[in-house]
């Protein structure tokens, strides 16, 4: 009798457990599912995955230029060369934050209001890895003279839409015709 009595303390133990994640698995998501995912060791996967980045392509709209802010890379790769502000992103920041910082940090501009251009994502288009990167345009039409170098950045300088360096990093040429494209549809629409 003591055995078929701890047999079904088992089985209903084993019922319980069962209904419970039932129920747990058809449970719509909500933010605590959502943040549990950040935690080390959750939800790891076996395929490899990209890294995230963002950029802040930023313009300087004067009465006789266009002008386009480029920083002059510190790190590897593409050290001494020329590209757009950005960086990696946190794991718990939000893209917006993260391309504000990195602005910041690269040039010393705050308070610019950027707005999600594109996102770019050719595989080989970084060497470390598979990088897929989030782009930001802002437009400015003064404190052109408030750029500083900072963080990773050698130098901070504008160039002229119609004069920038030939040898930009990574997929930047690519994205600096993109957005002076995207800039000029806006000019035009006004």
């Amino acid at each position: 009798m003591a055995f078929y009595q701890k047999r079904g303390q088992e089985s209903f133990f084993i019922f319980i457990m069962l209904k419970s994640l039932i129920l747990e698995s058809f449970a719509p998501l909500n933010y605590h599912h959502l943040t549990d995912m950040n935690k080390k060791g959750k939800y790891v996967y076996d395929w490899p995955r990209p890294m995230v980045t963002v950029d802040a392509v930023v313009f300087a709209v004067t009465a006789d230029a266009i002008k386009l802010l480029l920083i002059k890379r510190g790190n590897e790769p593409f050290k001494g060369r020329w590209a757009f502000p950005g960086g990696f992103i946190g794991i718990d920041e939000e893209l917006d934050n993260a391309v504000a910082r990195e602005l910041q940090e690269e040039t010393g501009l705050t308070g610019v209001r950027l707005e999600q251009m594109h996102t770019f994502g050719k595989p080989g288009r970084d060497p470390r890895g598979r990088q897929i990167t989030v782009v930001f345009m802002g437009i400015i039409n003064q404190g052109l003279d408030r750029i500083k170098a900072g963080d990773d950045a050698e130098q901070a300088q504008w160039f002229d839409i119609n004069a920038l360096p030939s040898d930009l990093s990574f997929d930047h040429d690519i994205m600096a015709q993109f957005a002076i494209d995207r800039l000029k549809s806006k000019l035009t629409a006004r």
